[in-house]
């Protein structure tokens, strides 16, 4: 009797196909059919089969089986089951034909649609699984491997527009390395992820033009090269504005002898005009439902499906779509929509737009695979930036000039790389001048600049350094030598130094006084050193030091190093601050209603403590007791913490425009819970590549200083708190403790507390340091 309750179950539940269920409650769910002995003692006395009720009690072998609904199956059973080669039809016109085991359809097999679609293939526990070929009715393909109904490993698909995509799929989507062709001759051959261009990749363009580099979600970003037909290069960093979503670009254009136009040109015309010609013509229907583990628990959650054969779209009509039918476990038949006839561009957008997740208002239909999306480029709104652009004219133009010349000329001479330098290459006395007609010479190109010499010092060493860096040479060149690269700062340091930053904001430049070049060639063993033992060290990174030396009378020389920018950020920089921990002469002499994002604030002006995870404050602790070591060592003092504060919930207009209202407790925006912090270091795309120094998410808690207490440096907690992500590290390196600091210290002494004073000894001043930094940061408990 056991075997008879299980054929009067197996057809009671298929029976039940004629009963539709609501929308919005279905499932994907394999080809099966078990034992429901519930459904069975309640169906089975008005089943019927056309085999007769005894013999179905002892049916193995081939069968012949129609059933209550209309549907028929005919093949091998056993166990009151499919089990061998048997073909099933359902009556809308679906059909599988192909191997079955134990009630599932399990081996090679092919599965018809009444519009035409087949797959033929592999299955497994009733899914498409395995390699297999999908066929659309409007002649598309795929044909690849298959997972759980979506493609997913290699495969090719074939859109019926004439497009092509091969690759690897994940969940079926594009996602990993692929080529995707377009009819109209476009191609790209890069990364995916998600159904999107992601990663690197190159695109190029039927009439030539072709962009090599980064992309993200569809859009260039991170390094790239974009080259027209006629040869002429852009060599850009694009990047996107986070609010916005805005994809904007920095780069150099070099133009081709043979380009049709003199004048500069900008990839960001060549994207907004030719992109739109193509974007979006491969959209095709997906023959693998996108459902996710979630949906689909939640379908099995709220009960059966049914078979579903049209779905009311955007604009009102019904429109048909084919279905693959699944043999559910416990022996029902359910049907999934996955094939369809070429969409137009509204309809597509209407299945786009239908809620799969959560049996919203989508009559069981999940939208199709994306086909590759590139998002059209927007022209970027120019934000406000630091500095004054160096144009011709400019009365240091053909100083930096004569830099770019120079630096051009010195990366271009690579030479081997080894880690563990002579000391030879050191050697501050070594002095090689190398000339630069404006007619050029056997080793130096024509320029319109002036006559002048140029100068490398330690060259080995600072190439070593760059590679212990990760500066690639040729962004490195591009940032520093391309149009328009360069913008100086408007407020130069104490010293007289003039400051000037990358269009990339990524290096900056800085004229040097002879002394300061003598005290950073003298450290420079020790300096090599110490970077190379602690790859997460504060101190300012040095790249390259050079001096120019003009022709004429006077002969002028000017020397430059180029450091790092700390403040080179995706994120904008709402506050810095320069701490030393002395009080004398620590705060800014702006007008409360002139400070904005750049004016450097200091000690007394510092409201905030910084509170670190604790292990980061750790690292933070050993990392500045190392440097402090380092700098204690080489005599040096008078250095700084130079902190970039970025307030990362801003709803209520925390800054507006690059202004910000300075009264802290009237704009801050109401305290974020402490939770907030630990989402974003657990999420990587909100806060990219975070190390010491860099992208740090904290929480600041605004302080209060006593009024009866002028020189507090450290303020009350208030107990406010604010997500914070903060950059930070030690720089102005190279001042030791001189003859003329020694006399300042003297001098000051008399009308000062000598402890108070910015100029003491470089062991005092450690510890001042270290005392006062680590009540400004700590461990947030």
């Amino acid at each position: 009797m056991h075997e008879h309750t299980r054929v009067r179950a197996w057809e009671a539940t298929v029976g039940k196909l004629q009963h539709p269920q609501p929308v919005g409650r279905r499932r994907v769910s394999p080809m099966s059919a078990a034992d429901d002995s519930e459904t069975a003692s309640s169906s089975a006395s008005s089943s019927s089969s056309s085999t007769g009720g005894d013999d179905a009690e002892h049916a193995h072998g081939y069968v012949e089986r129609g059933l209550p609904n209309g549907d028929f199956y005919t093949g091998q059973w056993r166990g009151g089951a499919p089990h061998g080669a048997g073909k099933y039809l359902w009556t809308d016109g679906c059909m599988y034909e192909g191997d079955w085991r134990h009630g599932k359809a399990t081996g090679r097999g092919k599965f018809s649609w009444p519009s035409g679609a087949t797959y033929e293939g592999e299955f497994k526990d009733g899914f498409m699984d395995g390699s297999g070929t999908y066929t659309g009715a409007a002649g598309d393909t795929y044909r690849g491997s298959w997972s759980m109904n979506l493609k997913h490993g290699h495969g090719t698909k074939s859109y019926a527009n004439g497009d092509q995509y091969d690759g690897e799929w994940r969940a079926g989507l594009q996602d990993g390395a692929g080529r995707y062709a377009w009819r109209n001759g476009t191609e790209y051959t890069g990364q995916w992820r998600a159904g999107l261009i992601h990663g690197r990749g190159a695109l190029v363009w039927s009439n030539g033009n072709r962009y090599d580099g980064g992309w993200e979600d569809g859009c260039p970003r991170g390094q790239g090269t974009f080259r027209w037909a006629d040869g002429s290069v852009y060599v850009g960093y694009w990047t996107r504005d986070s609010p916005t979503g805005i994809v904007q670009q920095k780069g150099v254009y070099y133009p081709s002898p043979a380009a049709s136009s003199p004048t500069a040109r900008d990839p960001r015309d060549v994207f907004a005009r030719d992109l739109p010609a193509f974007v979006g013509t491969s959209s095709s229907n997906s023959a693998s439902p996108r459902k996710s583990r979630a949906s689909s628990v939640n379908r099995a959650a709220n009960g059966r499906a049914s078979s579903v054969s049209g779905l009311s779209n955007s604009s009102g009509g019904d429109r048909k779509y084919d279905k693959i039918c699944i043999w559910e476990s416990d022996g029902d038949i359910t049907c999934d929509i996955v094939d369809g006839p070429a969409l137009g561009d509204e309809a597509v957008a209407a299945r786009r737009s239908v809620r799969t997740e959560d049996g919203g208002d989508d009559r069981g239909m999940p939208p199709p695979s994306p086909a590759p999306h590139i998002t059209q480029w927007v022209p970027p709104r120019e934000a406000k930036r630091q500095g004054e652009t160096i144009a011709k004219g400019h009365k240091h133009y053909e100083l930096l000039l004569n830099l770019q010349l120079g630096i051009r000329h010195a990366v271009g001479k690579q030479g081997p790389i080894v880690l563990d330098l002579k000391s030879s290459a050191f050697d501050p006395k070594e002095k090689v001048w190398t000339k630069f007609p404006p007619e050029g010479s056997k080793y130096t190109p024509p320029h319109n600049s002036c006559d002048f010499r140029w100068k490398d010092y330690c060259p080995q060493v600072f190439r070593t350094l760059r590679k212990l860096f990760k500066v690639d040479a040729a962004d490195y060149m591009l940032s520093l030598c391309g149009n328009e690269a360069l913008r100086e700062l408007s407020s130069p340091g104490k010293s007289g130094s003039c400051f000037y930053l990358t269009n990339d904001d990524r290096y900056m430049i800085k004229t040097m006084k002879k002394s300061e070049v003598k005290m950073l060639l003298k450290m420079l063993p020790a300096y090599y050193n110490h970077v190379r033992a602690f790859e997460n060290t504060l101190v300012t990174k040095f790249f390259g030091l050079h001096c120019v030396k003009l022709a004429g009378a006077n002969q002028k020389k000017v020397r430059f190093v180029i450091m790092g920018n700390l403040f080179c950020s995706e994120y904008p920089i709402h506050r810095r601050f320069d701490l030393k921990g002395s009080s004398l002469g620590r705060t800014t002499d702006k007008p409360q209603t002139e400070i904005d994002q750049y004016t450097t604030l200091k000690d007394l002006d510092l409201n905030f403590i910084f509170r670190l995870k604790k292990q980061w404050f750790q690292e933070f602790q050993r990392q500045v007791d190392r440097d402090c070591e380092f700098l204690e060592q080489e005599k040096i003092m008078d250095y700084s913490l130079l902190v970039g504060v970025h307030f990362i919930d801003n709803r209520e207009k925390l800054l507006t425009e690059g202004s910000i209202d300075y009264d802290m407790n009237n704009i801050l925006t109401t305290c974020l819970s402490r939770g907030n912090t630990g989402q974003l270091l657990a999420d990587p795309n909100r806060c990219p590549k975070i190390k010491l120094g860099a992208n740090m998410p904290s929480r600041a808690e605004l302080t209060a200083r006593k009024s009866d207490c002028e020189l507090q440096l450290i303020g009350e907690p208030t107990g406010e708190y604010y997500d914070v992500i903060l950059y930070f590290g030690i720089i102005d390196i190279l001042q030791d403790y001189d003859i003329s600091k020694k006399l300042e210290h003297a001098y000051k002494s008399f009308q000062y507390d000598a402890t108070l004073i910015s100029a003491v000894d470089p062991r005092q001043y450690s510890k001042r340091f270290r005392d006062f930094i680590y009540k400004a940061f700590q461990e947030d408990g």
